[in-house]
């Protein structure tokens, strides 16, 4: 009787001849000028757009914007200002789950990054739900720029796919084989 053992699985650093592939300078700072980028474009955009939301407009949505909503569906549930407050708190909890990431340490190369991608893919919740209320009211202009942002966004999550620890180390000279 024979037995088949698997292959060990080839470690993130390790091409599949055993070659151990390093990160030149190049990699490490695009690495972590990107990762920094990241969170500094999704965590300020949530946390301003929540904070104005709940604190500095007191969970009151402003007056254009009621008016943009005047007589539809949102007004009547879960109300315009419940509206606005939902919106804020979903916000509000996006940058909590960047800052959970951030605790965890999920922006050093070596680390899986489940609430950082958690993060992004509520982001583009929250776009299309923005979304869905300009489309509601007519609001061509505003829903191009959500569509934009969801897109960009849905980028963003697929280009941390192709970051360490997903990708190999040299995750940029290893394209060109150096």
């Amino acid at each position: 009787m024979t037995t088949a053992t698997a292959a060990p699985p080839v470690a993130h650093n390790e091409s599949a001849t055993g070659a151990t592939s390093r990160p030149g300078p190049l990699d490490n700072a695009a690495y972590w000028l990107a990762i920094g980028s990241i969170y500094v474009l999704q965590g300020a955009l949530w946390f301003h757009s929540g904070k104005s939301k709940i604190f500095d407009d007191d969970g009151i949505m402003p007056p254009p914007l009621k008016k943009q909503f005047d007589g539809t569906f949102f007004e009547s549930f879960p109300g315009l200002d419940a509206a606005w407050v939902l919106l804020g708190v979903m916000q509000l909890a996006i940058f909590a789950v960047l800052v959970g990431s951030v605790v965890r340490g999920e922006f050093l190369p070596s680390r899986r990054k489940p609430l950082l991608l958690s993060g992004l893919a509520a982001s583009m919740l929250c776009f299309a739900l923005l979304l869905f209320g300009d489309i509601w009211t007519d609001n061509f202009d505003g829903a191009a720029s959500l569509y934009a942002y969801f897109g960009s966004t849905a980028v963003i999550f697929a280009f941390v796919l192709l970051m360490p620890p997903y990708r190999r180390p040299d995750w940029l000279s290893g394209l060109t084989g150096r």
